[in-house]
């Protein structure tokens, strides 16, 4: 069985104490050990499917359809995930809203500034961001999603005031600085929520749904900024930016009634409260979460994680765990210790599957596009404020278009599929606009059609990484880290997200200064890079339950480990409900 087709691999259906040598089962393995072939074998249970794969002992499952017939029967889930989402709209209307801000009239005679206080003050939300992502990962799990997304509005609104109400420019990079903490608590706190709630069968759709309110939050601040540009004085510039406020204060009021995270919930120990949330969640009534075979699975296998974690911490950091979660009067030290295991050997290959997917999501040069759109196309030969402005806030729209089918395809074609092909027509594209800038750049009047020809090759690439890279860089990361290290895994990948957008805010302007052409060439060679990334170290995530990805990596393949996992399964009736429903399946 190949890993791409997998589904999630299981536990060993073994007989109650035997141990079984061949656990985890192998992902080739496609026959028992008599050489008797099985075949695959769908069970339904509740509305939803427990599918016994051709190997025999590997095992998936689902509560209903993939795609968007998906997101209709998991409506509940997708509900609390859009509105999780919101906070990637504010990320995207600063995104939007700044390109227009730094054009307008009013700002540029009140404040005259240089190109590289440009790049300081777009790039210094990013700063912000990486101490906020940064933090994030430090309490993320003492204290639940809702009070955390609730401290990161607070944080937000705060930077959004000192922005709206400006008296000097200085006043400009605080409110920025403040925000960017804000945007990067709610780009690492969201993502993570929203995959602990989602359905194994959907959650790549339900968190595509991140990467669709950035960017219509990245249409809506710019298509706000062009409307209030022409306003006399500083409303043309408040106005867009007072905007930013009302999101904040309607999801932090909105967090009061999102369900706590279900896996939160198991990591602190509190099972009852777990299994009332995962019954919300999947639509289903205490009396009928009791019953409900697939729901204690996804339950049992909770558990088997959180007690695997919280033993292995325990024997790693050598300090009581309460619930798998270090206790605060442990220190720095601990803390440090706990952010160190992510460059260990097991957790390696996670971390710069995390970190490498953010940099390569930067320097595909999306952001490059959105901070400095009026700047990049200026440089392929368009004059005239109107028509940049207009052909930069299509580049938006492109991409709002194109996460729409991500939404639909991302469970049903699979993450490397279009992380491969998404980085293949990005950087065609790239090299193109690069080509025609150097044949064409001494004389654009004369050659109209390149002009056009260049800003069809951006909208191409927009629409390639609105459908790849863009939402897919928030999947992965919260997929592929085990729940004792998921916040702080998730909190570095971010971390990786915002340093990059900062070095691209920074220097985006000075490269096209220096050459528009070069610009392009770089970007594309980031994108080249990230299809030979993506084929040769990125496992297919799709459709395979969160505790079960460890399977795809080797790191945790230890006899200790597995000795250690097999117990806990049996401890806890794991093997037994499994074991169970495979007979029922033959």
């Amino acid at each position: 069985m190949s890993t791409q087709n997998a589904g999630y691999v299981a536990l060993s259906p073994s007989a109650e104490g035997t141990e079984n040598p061949g656990y985890p089962p192998s992902l080739e393995s496609n026959h028992t050990p008599d050489g008797d072939e099985y075949h695959e074998r769908t069970l339904e249970l509740q509305g939803g499917t427990f599918t016994v794969h051709s190997d025999g002992h590997s095992y998936s499952y689902a509560y209903g359809p993939k795609g968007l017939a998906g997101l209709r029967h998991n409506r509940y889930a997708l509900l609390c995930a859009f509105f999780a989402s919101i906070g990637g709209l504010e990320f995207g209307y600063d995104q939007g809203v700044i390109a227009n801000v730094l054009v307008m009239s009013d700002f540029m005679a009140r404040w005259p500034i240089s190109p590289i206080q440009k790049g300081i003050m777009t790039a210094v939300l990013e700063l912000g961001a990486l101490i906020g992502a940064l933090a994030a990962g430090v309490y993320a799990d003492r204290y639940s999603r809702g009070q955390s997304i609730v401290a990161a509005c607070v944080i937000f609104c705060i930077g959004s005031s000192f922005q709206c109400f400006a008296q000097q420019l200085s006043h400009i990079f605080i409110g920025r600085a403040l925000g960017g903490v804000g945007v990067g608590l709610l780009s690492m706190l969201a993502p993570l929520y929203m995959a602990e709630i989602s359905p194994p069968e959907v959650r790549g759709s339900l968190m595509a749904l991140e990467q669709f309110s950035i960017v219509l939050g990245v249409v809506f601040g710019f298509w706000t900024g062009f409307m209030t540009r022409d306003l006399p004085g500083s409303a043309s510039w408040r106005i867009p930016l007072g905007i930013q406020l009302f999101p904040g204060i309607i999801l932090a009021a909105g967090c009061l009634f999102l369900p706590p995270s279900p896996r939160l919930l198991v990591l602190h120990g509190k099972y009852d409260e777990a299994c009332a949330s995962l019954a919300r969640l999947r639509t289903r009534t205490l009396e009928e979460a009791e019953g409900d075979l697939l729901l204690q699975l996804e339950l049992l296998e909770m558990r088997v994680e959180t007690t695997l974690i919280q033993r292995v911490l325990e024997r790693e950091l050598g300090v009581p765990q309460t619930h798998g979660v270090a206790k605060p009067e442990t220190g720095f030290v601990v803390e440090w210790r706990a952010w160190k295991r992510l460059f260990q050997e097991r957790y390696r290959s996670r971390t710069w599957i995390g970190v490498l997917i953010m940099a390569f999501q930067q320097w595909s040069g999306i952001n490059a596009l959105l901070y400095y759109g009026p700047t990049l196309v200026h440089s392929i030969g368009l004059r005239g404020d109107t028509v940049t402005l207009l052909v930069s806030g299509g580049i938006g729209v492109v991409q709002l278009i194109a996460v729409l089918p991500a939404i639909a395809w991302i469970d049903k074609v699979g993450r490397r599929p279009l992380l491969r092909g998404g980085s293949t027509a990005m950087a065609l594209s790239h090299l193109s606009i690069a080509l025609l800038v150097i044949f064409f750049q001494n004389d654009w009047p004369a050659h109209r059609i390149a002009a056009w020809m260049a800003v069809g090759c951006i909208y191409t690439f927009t629409f390639a990484y609105g459908i790849s890279f863009g939402p897919i860089g928030w999947v992965l990361p919260s997929e592929v880290f085990p729940l004792s290290m998921r916040s702080k895994g998730v909190a570095l990948s971010t971390a990786s997200n915002w340093v990059n957008n900062f070095f691209i805010g920074l220097l985006t302007p000075v490269l096209v200064d220096l050459s528009p052409s070069a610009t392009f060439i770089i970007f594309a060679s980031a994108c080249a890079a990230a299809f030979i990334w993506a084929t040769r170290f990125v496992p297919e995530t799709a459709n395979m339950a969160l505790e079960e990805v460890d399977a795809l990596f080797q790191s945790n393949a230890g006899r200790e480990d597995r000795v250690l996992r097999g117990e806990i399964e049996r401890e806890l009736g794991l093997r037994a409900l499994v074991a169970e429903l495979m007979d029922i399946c033959y």
